[in-house]
């Protein structure tokens, strides 16, 4: 198991070197869909995964965003579950806010989960049982109790969350949860349909580290599912979760609604 990891690890850090070499420097980029955006190193990152993963564990199924899904993953023990670049909108841009994300899923929980987020000298990890890293320090997640007050990643707030305090925000989800792993941010919400491939790492690492982690209504979120997503991601410092999901509830609610 430990050999595992490290070699996950080590393919980790070639996927984020590679991404990081293309970092601002000129490749194609377009959209799949309105606002969903995606570039080449996407794709060569994906394809580099896919092989050097493949490798390592071949009998474990596949799930990435930039692969075409498969349902003969959902027959497998173990499955990877990778986002090649996590936060691409942040990568397009020159910014700092992306990470390569991959986990290994067992009967539909992350045991292994890796960010590398190179552009920012970090490297995230965690094994199930075994507590959550970036780099050599544990990560402990916060112990606020009181809901107000509580540090969000995010550009804005809305006005029934205006006794929230802002903090920096990384495009990708993945870091974004990882702020709550570090202590860094108290409560990451979002309020809509998410997929495996951007949390599936980031969920193991919080849990590691002793934060909250359900999808937006409280519920429990599992991996290698048919869809591979759930309504929303809620990860905050324990003592707030249940607060947290008692706020966001009617919102939730609402946009699940609309959403059909």
């Amino acid at each position: 198991m430990t050999d595992r990891f490290a070699a996950i690890r080590e393919i980790a850090a070639e996927a984020g070197a590679l991404a990081l070499s293309r970092w601002r420097t000129d490749f194609d980029r377009w959209e799949k869909s309105p606002g969903n955006p995606v570039c080449e190193v996407d794709l060569q990152v994906d394809a580099l995964l896919r092989d050097r993963l493949g490798a390592l564990d071949p009998e474990a199924g596949w799930l990435s965003e930039e692969t075409a899904d498969n349902a003969q993953r959902l027959g497998a023990s173990r499955i990877w579950v990778v986002d090649p670049i996590d936060g691409t909108r942040d990568y397009i841009r020159g910014r700092d806010g992306w990470a390569v994300s991959i986990a290994l899923v067992e009967a539909g929980r992350p045991i292994f989960g890796v960010l590398e987020a190179p552009a920012r000298g970090e490297r995230w990890h965690a094994v199930e049982g075994q507590g959550a890293y970036r780099g050599a320090d544990r990560l402990i997640a916060s112990g606020r109790t009181d809901l107000a007050g509580a540090r969000v990643p995010a550009d804005a707030l809305a006005k029934a969350d205006r006794d929230f305090a802002l903090v920096v925000k990384p495009n990708s989800i993945a870091l974004r949860i990882a702020m709550v792993a570090a202590g860094e941010a108290d409560l990451v919400a979002t309020l809509r349909w998410g997929n495996e491939w951007d949390v599936a790492a980031a969920v193991l690492i919080a849990r590691e580290a002793g934060a909250s982690v359900t999808d937006a209504l409280g519920r429990a979120i599992g991996f290698n599912t048919p869809e591979a997503r759930a309504f929303g991601v809620l990860a905050s410092a324990p003592g707030i979760h249940e607060a947290a999901v008692a706020r966001l509830a009617d919102r939730a609610r609402s946009a699940i609604g609309r959403s059909g």
